[in-house]
């Protein structure tokens, strides 16, 4: 099927006069924009639409790429690997292909400009996701539309790990307000998905903060002066005393009692373990809880440094130290051996997952001031007693 002469003609000076090239088929019209004027050139397929609209693409690509065959199938498959030369990133939005627009929005020489440009020719959940990853395109003027469109598509979104990459995106600095950041907080109570996205990227800054624990007056005038004195065990105790620390825990362990799949439950372990990496012991993964209970021994039985000295000054501490040091080990490479062997998802998961999810639980725990026995890992019930909104 051949291009009318007509469309041949307007499609060729479409492509000389604009930035960006999107294509409307259920209109059967093709867009263009060049700074805010929008152009447009209306289709006349005598025949087949479907390959009406192929013959339109491959003469774009022809233009743009010197490509009749239409757009290359090796650039498809470089696009989610941000490896399509900078140059070609302009050329790509005049394509009008999905693929070309991702590709562009996954390349690190992204700028603001080639931003808004593939925003206008696809705005999709998706591609909001892949350019908010961006710092420059969150911090700058496309970053709050961006962020809105994710919030207003979030109830439609049916992947836990598509909610919680969304929540993660849309809650970097300044892109939403106090009360839609507590909306999205408030979902979080049927679907962990959203708090795991709070966890990962303001864990300091939850909504609903508890109290600090009872018991840190009395401690917090040694805690403050070793920390000031550069010891990180002794700062990092004081956090998880104080509201912040009190209300990740209370948070981490709510969101074990019903993770949505495997994606979230990963996520999870992985929040944990930044939040206590600032006296993690190496960089080394470790996949089995005997090497971590292995290697907090190992840092107690020194006899010197900041720990020990933590240790030795406050030993009605002791449990809570032990704690974070297990929970500074731990992330998500001890579920590999669980995961690895099995698709499960809801209760079947949690139960296969309780080696592991035990023992965080019940160490969260301690940092909350429970008890030495957590009786159900995933249920965060009976600590419930223990906490005071602020």
């Amino acid at each position: 099927m051949e291009l009318s002469n007509e469309d041949l003609l307007r499609l060729n000076v479409l492509v000389v006069n604009t930035e960006a090239i999107r294509i409307d088929e259920n209109r059967m019209e093709v867009h263009g924009i060049k700074g805010d004027q929008e152009m447009k050139v209306a289709l006349h397929p005598d025949g087949n639409p479907e390959r009406y609209l192929r013959q339109v693409r491959e003469l774009l690509a022809g233009i743009v790429l010197n490509s009749p065959g239409g757009y290359p199938v090796y650039i498809q498959r470089w696009t989610r690997m941000g490896q399509v030369e900078s140059v070609r990133l302009s050329s790509l939005l005049k394509l009008a292909e999905p693929e070309a627009v991702m590709a562009v929005v996954c390349s690190p020489d992204l700028t603001d400009q080639l931003a808004r440009l593939a925003w206008w020719c696809e705005p999709r959940a998706e591609y909001a996701r892949r350019l908010l990853e961006q710092p420059a395109v969150a911090a700058g003027p496309l970053g709050a539309a961006l962020a809105a469109f994710l919030v207003e598509h979030l109830p439609f979104e049916t992947e836990p790990r598509q909610i919680l990459e969304s929540v993660r995106l849309v809650l970097q600095p300044g892109l939403i307000d106090a009360p839609i950041k507590q909306r999205l907080w408030n979902r979080g109570r049927s679907s962990k998905s959203y708090r795991v996205g709070f966890l990962e990227t303001v864990p300091d800054e939850l909504p609903e903060p508890l109290q600090s624990r009872s018991d840190l007056s009395a401690y917090q005038p040694l805690l403050r002066r070793m920390a000031d004195r550069g010891n990180r065990y002794a700062a990092l105790l004081e956090k998880l005393l104080e509201s912040r620390g009190q209300t990740f825990a209370h948070t981490a362990i709510d969101v074990m009692t019903r993770p949505a799949d495997q994606d979230v439950v990963s996520a999870l372990f992985k929040a944990v373990g930044d939040y206590f990496s600032t006296i993690r012991a190496g960089r080394e993964e470790l996949r089995e809880i005997a090497e971590i209970d292995a290697v907090v021994e190992s840092l107690l039985a020194a006899d010197h440094g900041p720990l020990h000295e933590l240790w030795d000054t406050l030993p009605q501490l002791r449990r809570e130290i032990r704690a974070m040091l297990f929970l500074a080990q731990l992330d998500d490479a001890v579920l590999t051996p669980i995961l690895s062997l099995t698709d499960a998802v809801g209760s079947v998961m949690r139960n296969k997952l309780q080696p592991v999810s035990e023992p965080m639980v019940r160490n969260l725990g301690y940092l909350l001031g429970v008890g030495t026995e957590v009786d159900n890992p995933t249920d965060p019930t009976p600590h419930r007693k223990n906490m005071r909104r602020k």
